[in-house]
């Protein structure tokens, strides 16, 4: 799969000229229930067409904008390998799709704007993951959230961790095996170095990892979620050695992943970070309340609205399900908030979100009466 970056969401965000329109779908893992996947997908191009039709646009217009998505429909390959969830943007310039670790609910907008809201859980740290499974056979990184975790497309590391065990001198090969099982169900690992001691093996492994350390800095680059290692535990001290990325974690899964489906990997793996996740939370919320009266805080929209698009807000509270209608002029640097939604406005609680992530902030997405002072948003702001 591949993985949705801040680029992509910035482009999404970015205003293109004319209509868009905003696809979301759930999707299926397996046959035979991909089959419904197509089908669902062409019902929502219909829809879209309707409503561009409704908004205004002829109907040539319309059929010839949604033309661009109508060879997915025929792509049966495409539908056999999905995730949980299926996003389609499409405008009159261009028209772009994603595989996403998400359930989504099925979803037509048609605005002037792409609609965005069902990928914010995607960039907020609220549960959002990695898992890093090395095994003899294969290297397998996974973005996980409270509730799935989906592969993720891997370029430019090793395939695997036996084809990188070996010497250049056909002497001194390091053969890799497995014996009887250890914690977590898999099995250990004992290194035979033949004409290689301890301290070359190690050497080698760590050169191997170096090498998936550094495949995985571009795919992580702007991550800030946790990274759990799967593998067996001779391997853990090693990677840390060579991992790069600041928020691996302490805590890994210990025994050969191989063989183990995501499903098992992911409920091992949700032990040990959701106290982190819980705990994090609570650090923040107590923060917000050191805070208060200092000017660091504030629970107005139109502060937070201005300090997310400049920057200013390192930790964002937002109550899920609520919208508040509006736009910011960036060039006055204004906030006009209307009661209902009118042309031209958006959810000014996803602008700040979206904001407050672009900018390297956190955002927790909270049921409406756990947002510090009961408003529909609070934040902290850096200085």
């Amino acid at each position: 799969m591949h993985l949705l970056s801040k680029e992509e969401l910035r482009t999404l965000m970015e205003k293109p000229e004319g209509w868009c329109v905003s696809m979301y779908m759930p999707t299926h893992r397996s046959f035979p229930e991909t089959k419904q996947d197509p089908i669902r997908f062409k019902n929502l191009l219909r829809e879209a067409e309707e409503r561009l039709k409704a908004a205004g646009l002829r109907s040539p217009d319309a059929k010839k904008m949604l033309k661009q998505a109508q060879p997915l429909l025929k792509d049966s390959l495409f539908w056999q390998h999905q995730s949980d969830g299926f996003a389609a943007f499409v405008h009159s310039g261009g028209f772009s799709h994603y595989r996403l670790p998400l359930r989504l609910d099925e979803l037509v907008v048609v605005a002037d704007r792409f609609h965005i809201k069902p990928l914010l859980s995607l960039f907020s740290n609220d549960g959002r993951f990695f898992l890093l499974a090395l095994s003899q056979n294969e290297v397998r990184l996974f973005l996980c959230s409270r509730y799935s975790a989906s592969e993720l497309e891997l370029e430019g590391v090793p395939e695997s961790l036996s084809e990188a065990l070996m010497y250049d001198d056909p002497e001194k090969q390091l053969q890799f095996h497995t014996r009887t099982p250890t914690v977590g169900g898999g099995r250990a690992a004992i290194f035979h170095g033949h004409g290689a001691g301890t301290d070359d093996a190690k050497n080698n492994i760590l050169r191997y990892f170096q090498q998936v350390d550094q495949g995985l800095r571009e795919i992580l680059r702007e991550e800030r979620g946790p990274l759990i290692l799967a593998g067996v535990d001779y391997l853990f001290p090693i990677y840390r050695e060579a991992n790069s990325y600041s928020h691996l974690m302490n805590t890994g899964i210990a025994g050969n992943p191989e063989g183990w489906k995501a499903e098992e990997l992911h409920a091992q793996a949700w032990k040990i970070v959701e106290s982190h996740f819980l705990k994090a939370q609570e650090d923040v919320l107590a923060q917000y309340e050191q805070l208060k009266g200092s000017g660091r805080t504030s629970n107005d929209l139109k502060a937070i609205v201005q300090g997310a698009y400049e920057g200013m807000i390192d930790t964002l509270f937002v109550a899920a399900g609520i919208q508040r209608w509006g736009c910011y002029d960036s060039g006055m640097r204004t906030v006009h908030l209307h009661p209902h939604a009118e042309p031209g406005d958006e959810d000014l609680i996803d602008f700040a979100a979206v904001h407050t992530i672009f900018n390297r902030g956190t955002v927790y997405p909270m049921k409406p009466e756990d947002v510090p002072d009961r408003g529909a948003v609070a934040g902290i702001f850096r200085y």
